[in-house]
């Protein structure tokens, strides 16, 4: 739900895209509809591979990765989806994909823009008046544009001592299936000091996710999770993703999730610490911010679609990839919802995302032509840099 590490790509942030907007018709690729998939490690995916397995032995319980490029679907995996059993992962296994959440909330956003039911440039306090307010907070200079590309300066309530005390150590087992309300959200966030003026820098904020997502129900009436599934998950029939709001047990099929519970989201604990099976929990902690269930493949079939102009039009597109730095050092910058990495290969587009027991990627090329989206079912340690890197890049 929010950033976790720097890599030698960039920040992996966790928690760290020309035709008319259709909400119930939509016609997808033939290559997402009549792919072949590919089970070895045969050709350029031999390196995808070898980075997946290396995750593993460096102590992750388990990986899964799914590829598309053109007509063709590669799977892999590594390790085990349960430490009980032993099971493989499989690429039907659905699991929770964090932050990758924002980039569905900021698409529905741009859709609506594109209706003419709200601006980017609109004021957070014209949608949700008084709400954010105290300390320092301001909705009345927030623009929407900024709580979607993190130039807010609203306070990250993830980064709140007692909120990470109850989630993200051990007291998490004994709370896991409480209930936060988004409001109850962004007022622990108001107890808070923004971190700067509104527009001034970027720092990446779960609290802003919150607020689009309590925008988006002011101006449709409906939840964000509603207009999520009318606008995307059905068109592209994306019958394995789901927004399961206070549901705290996950849909089969699925692996488990595995967290040391250090207190800090993808703490890594101390050698030969106690690993917790953390898979059920109430996923209103994370809600507009983090709480979407996906697969890879579904994954892989929305950053296509995205990215390929099926979901935007041109000018809104165009919003979302236009990019504020994330700060000196990396090679990412952040538009709306969106992450642009400048690999060795070429730019990507994505999002990357994490919560309890689970950190989750997907990456697409420019064109939307070559996707990548994978998962590592345990929430500490582990590198992604050399498998975005074998997959891109390995040719």
């Amino acid at each position: 739900m929010r950033p976790v590490r720097t890599t030698r790509f960039g920040s992996g942030v966790v928690g760290v895209v020309a035709a008319a907007v259709l909400a119930t018709t939509f016609a997808i690729p033939a290559s997402a509809t009549e792919s072949k998939t590919v089970t070895d490690t045969r050709g350029d995916h031999r390196a995808t591979q070898e980075a997946i397995d290396a995750v593993v032995e460096g102590g992750v319980p388990g990986v899964v990765a799914e590829a598309q490029q053109g007509r063709d679907t590669w799977f892999g995996h590594a390790g085990t989806a349960d430490l009980n059993t032993g099971a493989p992962g499989r690429a039907e296994d659905r699991y929770r994909a964090g932050s990758i959440t924002k980039t569905f909330v900021a698409t529905v956003m741009l859709q609506l823009e594109a209706e003419g039911k709200l601006s980017l440039d609109d004021t957070v306090d014209h949608w949700l008046p008084g709400l954010v307010r105290g300390n320092g907070h301001d909705g009345t200079h927030i623009t929407l544009r900024q709580i979607l590309n993190h130039t807010s300066g609203i306070y990250s309530y993830t980064e709140d001592e007692g909120f990470k005390r109850r989630e993200f150590s051990t007291d998490f087992l004994r709370n896991r299936y409480d209930t936060w309300t988004p409001r109850q959200i962004v007022e622990l966030a108001m107890t808070h000091r923004p971190d700067f003026a509104p527009g001034d820098r970027w720092q990446y904020s779960d609290t802003n996710y919150i607020l689009a997502g309590m925008v988006i129900q002011k101006a449709t009436g409906h939840t964000y999770a509603h207009e999520i599934e009318r606008r995307i998950l059905r068109p592209l029939h994306m019958d394995s993703t789901t927004l399961p709001g206070t549901e705290s047990r996950m849909p089969r099929p699925s692996g488990r999730a595995y967290s040391k519970l250090t207190g800090t989201l993808g703490g890594p604990g101390e050698p030969g610490s106690v690993t917790y099976d953390v898979t059920d929990l109430n996923p209103s902690l994370a809600g507009a911010a983090g709480e979407i269930v996906s697969t890879s493949r579904d994954l892989n079939r929305f950053h296509r679609a995205l990215l390929s102009g099926k979901l935007l039009k041109p000018r809104q597109l165009k919003e979302m990839t236009t990019t504020v730095p994330v700060g000196a050092g990396t090679n990412v910058s952040y538009g709306l919802g969106l992450m642009k990495l400048k690999s060795p290969c070429g730019d990507l587009w994505g999002h990357s995302g994490g919560i309890q027991g689970s950190v989750s990627n997907s990456l697409v090329t420019a064109n939307g032509e070559h996707a990548l989206s994978f998962n590592f079912n345990g929430d500490w340690g582990g590198s992604y840099d050399r498998i975005v890197e074998a997959e891109f890049c390995d040719k």
